[in-house]
């Protein structure tokens, strides 16, 4: 029997087609194909700023190092995420502290975070987990407070809605991926929204060199031979290629996500009544969902065994970062993040996925006695 992955990317010959149109120009660099996936997302985020990037972790340290940070400030970041919106931290020198999620919905505990504040705290990252919107009115009122910079981390969440507004519209600055397993695609990439006029013109440098005019030659297809450079900057540039890949995908986010949701909804209704379960608060409305998560409320080791045994994948998103090595392992205690950890569990979710793959898992989940 094929195995069910837990994700993998939904791309076809539209994919190609707009890869081949990049080939036929002879220019395969950041270029006008760039600055038009760069107007497309703007329009699809009502965005008033977009900078596209080279993956997701770049956009977050582009994000981090055009807003100052430097060795001494702390950032509060939730420790239940994956280690790309940690990194990104560190890399300017500044130290991550590490902050609770919410049981229901393990997304920031904003209480928490604000019990984490001292006077070297300089910025705050909500991590929209699975897709799902953070509580944004309550990070903002706390950055408010405090005089925090707020970039958010919205690899999960391109195209979800908060309070009728989608993610990255709103802030001081959103950072979204697009690699290969996204609800959007450009085979590898990433971009920056933001609201502020005067840190578009840093982060286009910033991303290409610290180079004071090339992205606007490039935008045309065109090198300058003279320039001059301004700032410490990094090749972290969104090529031709990986934009044309995402331009034909975000013709496909409407179905990619309906098909998504409908699968999630489905797995909502089936697993509901099983007690050695629990599911996880989710409002459907407006939610771009990347991936499906329940909580095993024990032996979930045991279910993964169970699941690869019928060639049915599945997945844990994440280890917390505060129990790495490089974060002082184990030097916080986070009750909640470390006993989620223990019973987390992602199952497969992806648009091509079909419906008897979909009963497969349903199927299995039921069986599984423990």
């Amino acid at each position: 029997m094929a195995l069910i992955p837990v994700q993998r990317p939904s791309i076809g010959k539209e994919e190609l087609k707009a890869v081949e149109a990049v080939f036929k120009t002879g220019w395969l660099g950041m270029g006008s194909v760039t600055k038009e996936f760069e107007d497309a997302l703007k329009a699809f985020l009502g965005a008033r700023h977009v900078v596209a990037t080279n993956n997701g972790t770049a956009a977050l340290h582009l994000a981090f190092d055009s807003i100052g940070l430097k060795p001494g400030d702390e950032v509060i970041v939730p420790s239940f995420t994956f280690v790309a919106s940690v990194q990104p931290i560190t890399a300017t020198g500044a130290k991550p502290i590490f902050c609770e999620v919410e049981e229901d919905t393990l997304n920031i505990d904003v209480n928490d975070a604000a019990s984490r504040i001292t006077k070297r705290t300089k910025a705050i990252v909500p991590v929209h987990y699975r897709g799902m919107p953070c509580d944004m009115e309550g990070v903002m009122k706390l950055a408010k407070e405090h005089g925090l910079r707020v970039v958010e981390d919205a690899a999960h969440a391109i195209g979800s809605y908060y309070k009728g507004r989608r993610i990255g519209s709103f802030g001081d600055l959103a950072c979204f991926s697009f690699d290969p397993i996204k609800t959007v695609t450009c085979g590898e990439g990433g971009a920056i929204t933001t609201q502020d006029d005067g840190l578009l013109d840093l982060l286009q440098r910033k991303r290409i060199l610290g180079i004071d005019r090339d992205t606007w030659s490039r935008y045309q297809n065109k090198r300058s031979w003279f320039y001059d450079v301004t700032t410490q900057g990094y090749r972290y540039h969104m090529s031709n290629i990986n934009a044309a890949i995402g331009l034909a995908q975000l013709k496909k986010f409407d179905a990619h996500n309906s098909r998504k949701l409908s699968i999630a909804k489905t797995y909502d209704q089936e697993f509901a009544g099983l007690d050695r379960f629990q599911l996880l608060r989710t409002d459907y409305n407006g939610l771009s969902l990347f991936m499906y998560i329940i909580k095993v409320r024990e032996g979930r080791d045991r279910l993964m065994k169970f699941l690869e045994e019928r060639d049915i994948g599945s997945g844990i998103h994440y280890i917390p970062s505060h129990l790495f090595t490089l974060y002082g392992k184990n030097k916080v205690h986070l009750p909640v993040t470390e006993r989620l950890f223990e019973q987390i569990l992602t199952l497969p979710l992806f648009p091509d996925m079909t419906d008897d793959q979909v009963a497969r898992v349903v199927s299995a989940i039921k069986e599984w006695k423990g």
